[in-house]
């Protein structure tokens, strides 16, 4: 009995027209990098474990896809040694440990750490790269959610200079004026987090409270107020944080009722330095993307939290405004990350771009360019062997103007080649027989308004401009 064929779950096949969308979006995105001097480079799919574990917290060290050792993995193991004592059942994590020495990269920016710090003689620094490369997470498949999907992720590093933040911001700019795409910027900075646990009164408490308000969104305040109770801060505390997060008015505006709120202007009288540096970087940060001219809508969100713990600095979030969904951009200020490898007080800071969002953006409002799916310009029919003859020297100089080409295999009916034509969306036909081969001419007609062009064969240039003029 034959198999039925299937892939993982969470995983997906892409076909000839998804992936000419994908293509337009990374190669949009590519082309952005580029123009401010970001080069590429690539990690391996797979990271030694210890590369991996630890630095995405105990959840996401759940989430971690481990490659079993190859060869006999399980050869040499005495399973006695893994028996929990107390529950008598295998200590899993443990064993895990024996038998995978290596996982599935989990993002982007630890392989980025690691690569720096192995390579920092061959760098100058500050670094500025940027990768398009497949990410992996052991999470439960569901809509918009996937174990394997690709990460868009630019950053530089070796350099504290807010410079980097605005460039960051004009490529979020940038990339969805090409795109068509209307978003709006949100940028927080998580020493002012820092600054909130410190002024009511929590210091120990930061990430609770950062996990509670970066549930702002979802489940409102009342529900964020709840589980900062749970996580046993104060009424008091409580209604600290409670008079930010309800702050309005101008970014100017915001700043300053910030600025008296961490100087020991809240309830409980605490000044946080912490928070202040971060209102001052905020500032800064404000002043240099208003002198910048950028485009896009900027909002300070001081509910923005973002959830990975190695964020010190800067924190961004990209939304769509025209269509409903989650974050399509995020990222952040990092201060120590290459620290975890042994090159420590190297800053660095990035944003990812969510590839997957973006396409359903793109679609949801119609913005992908038509005819994308078509990789092929021109059909040449296949009229018989003499007319091939005839048509192969006209396909060549096309092609070595980088015009796409295609042939058509068999002498079939012209009603199958125009049918395999209109299948793959390719605008243009030629049909040269017996006659066009005689007198030196070439067909061209378009299949969108059936209207029929002749021209010389030789007349390659005109050809080319014609086809390119679509």
């Amino acid at each position: 009995m034959s198999q039925k064929p299937s892939i993982p779950k969470g995983t997906r096949d892409f076909g000839q027209a998804e992936m000419a969308r994908r293509n337009y979006i990374f190669d949009t995105i590519k082309s952005v990098f580029k123009t401010f001097g970001y080069s590429q480079i690539e990690t391996p799919a797979m990271e030694n474990l210890s590369t991996l574990l630890g630095k995405y917290g105990d959840e996401g060290d759940k989430l971690l896809f481990r490659v079993l050792n190859s060869g006999d993995a399980f050869g040499g193991i005495n399973f006695n040694e893994y028996i929990d004592e107390a529950s008598g059942s295998v200590n899993s994590t443990a064993l895990s440990k024996a038998v995978c020495e290596k996982g599935l990269r989990y993002d982007l920016t630890v392989p980025f750490a690691r690569y720096v710090v192995q390579h920092q003689s061959e760098i100058s620094f500050p670094f500025k790269r940027f990768q398009l490369q497949p990410v992996w997470r052991a999470d439960r498949p569901q809509k918009g959610r996937y174990r394997e999907f690709c990460q868009c992720d630019v950053d530089v590093i070796g350099s504290k200079s807010q410079l980097n933040e605005l460039e960051l911001v004009q490529i979020v700019d940038k990339v969805f004026s090409l795109l068509d795409v209307n978003v709006l910027i949100k940028i927080n900075n998580r020493k002012v987090l820092t600054g909130f646990a410190e002024i009511c009164g929590f210091p120990d408490k930061v990430v609770d409270i950062t996990v509670a308000i970066d549930k702002l969104d979802k489940i409102g305040l009342e529900s964020v107020e709840a589980e900062m109770r749970e996580k046993g801060l104060t009424d008091g505390a409580v209604a600290v944080i409670e008079q930010i997060l309800k702050l309005s008015g101008t970014i100017s505006e915001k700043l300053s009722s910030m600025r008296v709120l961490m100087n020991g202007g809240s309830a409980s009288g605490i000044v946080s330095e912490t928070g202040l540096r971060g209102l001052a970087e905020l500032e800064e940060l404000f002043g240099l993307i208003g002198a910048a001219g950028v485009q896009s809508r900027i909002e300070m969100d001081l509910s923005l939290a973002r959830g990975l713990n190695y964020y010190t600095g800067a924190i961004f979030e990209v939304k769509a405004l025209d269509f409903q969904i989650g974050s399509i951009c995020g990222g952040g200020r990092y201060d120590n990350l290459t620290g975890i490898f042994g090159l420590p007080d190297m800053s660095g800071v990035g944003i990812s771009f969510g590839a997957d969002r973006i396409y359903d953006v793109l679609t949801g409002l119609d913005k992908f360019p038509k005819g994308l799916e078509s990789s092929t310009t021109l059909l040449f029919a296949n009229m018989d062997a003499a007319s091939l003859k005839y048509i192969f020297p006209i396909a060549k100089a096309l092609r070595d103007r980088s015009i796409s080409v295609e042939v058509y295999p068999d002498a079939a009916k012209l009603k199958k080649q125009f049918e395999y034509a209109e299948r793959k969306s390719i605008p243009f036909i030629s049909i040269n027989g017996e006659n066009e081969a005689s007198s030196g001419q070439v067909n061209i007609k378009n299949m969108s308004t059936g209207i029929q062009h002749t021209f010389s064969k030789d007349y390659i240039e005109g050809i080319t401009a014609f086809l390119e003029a679509r």
